[in-house]
């Protein structure tokens, strides 16, 4: 991971580089938050700053936000008492790093920041033919559209293909394009010019110049208008990119990686996607297969998180009862390997016997996965047999509505029932996350109560 130390390097400072040097960052330095704004600015990028508690940390990230630089800080400081180290937490730091530094606190840290140490696992048949096509490809420059369900881990195999290339010592950079409104998404990918709009306070590199040399990875690549799908088509092809309010190109030298859990050839078919771009994009597709797909994984990748959280929360891992792993093997897993993930960090927290029991692997609204009627390989209720049972109840209560009422009832219930989660719920209701998006605002803008994703404290501001 890149690593941007900010402020004076003092002796401590220095000795907290040479810590995470060890546990594989790329460091770079720069003294003052104004000098970090503007490397970052200029495409010097960075996954983690690292800022002496002694600096404004808010000015930092209100400079790094206002120009859509959104990049993670931590604080760190010497003798720092308590209440520093609180007010470095309340200007927008995620973590404080008392100096001198303790290595594993550091390594921790980094390890959390960083997406490098998610697990490739491919014990099963499915999952293998899929990574030895991955293998045979990654040398190659080829563009690759890797597509498959929410959740099985699209863009863990693109840093794996990124890590087997032969710019594998260069920039991976990733642009979640469902992440980003369509107004911002243009000079996040290719940039801007000073004044080219207003708060366009000087140039700004954007992600095809910053991954120059390397990997750009165009995630959820379906969610991009029709515009800059264009301008994208244009890129790739001719290898350079116009900054906005440019007056002239700028070559780059990148390879290209997008990843949909969309079906593009409809996308085509409907016109919401360049057939074109999708020729360009679509050299090699690698589909992941979804964990009902891949079962002889599922017990494999529920060990690694078990271990990988433990260390995490400083606990003895614990292994699976029997009839946990029976019960992990049972569940159909339908956020496929991220949801898998969450349930068993929550086990390792919840778990208070000697093992770790079925009791303790549940669901985030707290039902354990025995109880929610979702059904795997050995299969009884089904997604579709509840989704009809569903339908049914719609429409006994629907009756003597106008549609537009009927469409935000299922659109909100479907959203609530997913947790807040707007690429399942787009998933689920057959439309883009852009489509959503829109009708979550509408509502908003009408008062209507929007329900906020997992942990967010706010309806209002997750609608778009």
């Amino acid at each position: 991971m890149r690593l941007m130390i900010v402020g004076p390097l003092s002796g401590q400072m220095t000795q907290a580089v040479k810590i995470a040097i060890d546990n594989g960052a790329k460091v770079a330095h720069v003294d003052t938050i104004s000098k970090a704004t503007s490397a970052l600015r200029s495409g010097q990028g960075a996954d983690l700053l690292m800022v002496d508690a002694s600096l404004d940390i808010h000015e930092l990230i209100r400079a790094n936000e206002s120009e859509r630089i959104l990049v993670p800080v931590v604080a760190c400081g010497v003798d720092t008492d308590a209440k520093s180290a609180a007010a470095a937490i309340r200007a927008g730091a995620k973590e404080f790093i008392p100096l001198p530094p303790d290595a594993e606190l550091i390594a921790a840290v980094l390890a959390a920041v960083s997406d490098d140490e998610r697990p490739m696992v491919a014990r099963d048949p499915a999952m293998q033919s899929v990574l030895k096509l991955a293998d045979q490809i990654a040398p190659s420059e080829a563009s690759i559209l890797i597509t498959g369900e929410s959740g099985v881990g699209k863009e863990v195999m693109a840093r794996y293909v990124h890590k087997h290339s032969k710019r594998k010592d260069k920039p991976f950079i990733s642009v979640n394009c469902a992440a980003i409104p369509d107004n911002l998404l243009e000079s996040e990918l290719f940039g801007h010019e000073k004044g080219a709009f207003t708060g366009a306070v000087a140039r700004r590199v954007g992600k095809f110049e910053e991954a120059n040399g390397g990997t750009l990875l165009l995630d959820e690549i379906s969610e991009m208008d029709a515009r800059l799908q264009a301008k994208l088509l244009r890129a790739i092809q001719e290898r350079e990119i116009d900054r906005v309010g440019g007056a002239a190109p700028v070559k780059v030298d990148i390879r290209i990686l997008a990843t949909s859990n969309r079906d593009l050839a409809k996308a085509v078919q409907d016109g919401e996607f360049r057939e074109d771009l999708l020729y360009r994009l679509n050299v090699v597709n690698l589909r992941l297969p979804s964990l009902r797909e891949r079962p002889q994984d599922i017990l494999a990748l529920a060990d690694f998180f078990v271990k990988k959280y433990a260390e995490v929360n400083g606990t003895q891992a614990k292994a699976l009862s029997e009839t946990a792993r029976q019960r992990v093997l049972d569940y159909a897993w339908p956020g496929n390997v991220r949801e898998l993930e969450n349930a068993m960090h929550r086990a390792v927290l919840l778990a208070t016997d000697a093992e770790i029991d079925e009791a303790a692997i549940r669901l985030p609204d707290g039902t354990a996965i025995a109880d929610s009627g979702q059904v795997g390989i050995t299969g009884a209720p089904s997604v579709a047999s509840q989704a009809a049972e569903a339908a049914e109840h719609a429409v006994r209560n629907f009756v003597g509505r106008t549609v537009s009422d009927v469409e935000q009832d299922l659109i909100l219930k479907t959203l609530e029932h997913c947790l807040g989660n707007r690429t399942h719920a787009a998933n689920i209701l057959g439309i883009s996350i852009r489509t959503l998006r829109n009708k979550l605002k509408e509502y908003n803008e009408k008062g209507v109560d929007v329900p906020a994703p997992m942990g967010s404290s706010s309806s209002s501001s997750s609608a778009a």
